[in-house]
């Protein structure tokens, strides 16, 4: 019986998942802990010269090998997104953590079947940390399977991150956050994208961020649900590739619907 990507992910894919993270690796590399080559963009957000290459080299190797996948990157914008196979790229995720000198960013790779996220890749360059989660398999971190936390099912235990105050603009979401917060035994407010591979390895438990673009959880989806975890929004409802939402990833259930509780408006 043939099995469709909804069911798995094909070996292909993640090879070249794997092409694109190197290339873009290899591109971000030269420039981390340079102050050369930084911009503002319309929307007030910094992007640098290692944001640009990464995603040029990941799309022109796209294009180069599958000419049909649509492509929806953070700096480039969209081709062909109607495609039932489009490509999803953040080529640094955690461009302020770049300019600071902190590898605690990442470039997210994600490939959509139908809308629905099949394979994502957190790769963490300058430390060469990767974790890679396909449907159909376990999560792994350099190849090795990782798994969420199973045993912390309470906020009370919990470790819990988000990437800064400063993206809970509004007051009510902003007290909803610190209501939780308050419930767990450790916060810590940096990470981006490579919390959520913290927390698919267990070292995290709960990981919030607010409004976030599809660029910016789409590879996130693959990796958490791969080692056991959950991400959904603030009310516990499946994330859309097709619109910004409000993350809640968390390793276990339990965390999962004691967070809603505290953050659904």
């Amino acid at each position: 019986m043939t099995r469709s990507p909804a069911d798995f992910c094909p070996a292909e894919f993640i090879a070249f998942a794997h092409e694109l993270a190197d290339a873009a690796g290899a591109a971000i590399r030269p420039h981390f802990r340079k102050l050369a080559g930084i911009e503002i963009k319309g929307d007030h957000s910094p992007v640098t010269v290692a944001d640009r290459a990464a995603e040029r080299a990941m799309r022109d190797l796209i294009e180069a090998r599958y000419p049909t996948h649509g492509i929806f990157g953070e700096e480039f914008g969209t081709v062909r997104g109607d495609a039932d196979h489009v490509w999803i790229l953040d080529p640094v995720d955690g461009t302020k953590s770049f300019i600071a000198g902190l590898p605690m960013f990442g470039t997210l790779i994600a490939l959509a079947w139908q809308g629905n996220a099949i394979l994502g890749i957190i790769d963490q360059p300058i430390l060469r940390e990767r974790w890679l989660g396909a449907r159909g398999q376990p999560t792994t971190f350099n190849g090795a399977p990782v798994r969420s936390n199973a045993a912390c099912t309470t906020l009370a235990t919990a470790t819990l991150f988000t990437t800064s105050m400063e993206m809970f603009a509004d007051t009510a979401e902003r007290e909803r956050f610190q209501a939780l917060a308050e419930k767990t035994r450790i916060r810590r407010y940096t990470g981006d994208c490579y919390a959520y591979g913290l927390l698919a390895s267990g070292f995290a438990d709960v990981v919030i961020d607010s409004e976030v673009k599809p660029y910016d959880f789409a590879a996130l989806v693959p990796v958490v649900e791969g080692a056991g975890g959950r991400i959904t929004d603030w009310e516990g409802r499946p994330l859309s590739m097709t619109r910004n939402s409000r993350v809640l990833a968390a390793g276990t259930a339990a965390l999962t619907t004691a967070a809603s509780a505290l953050l659904a408006g």
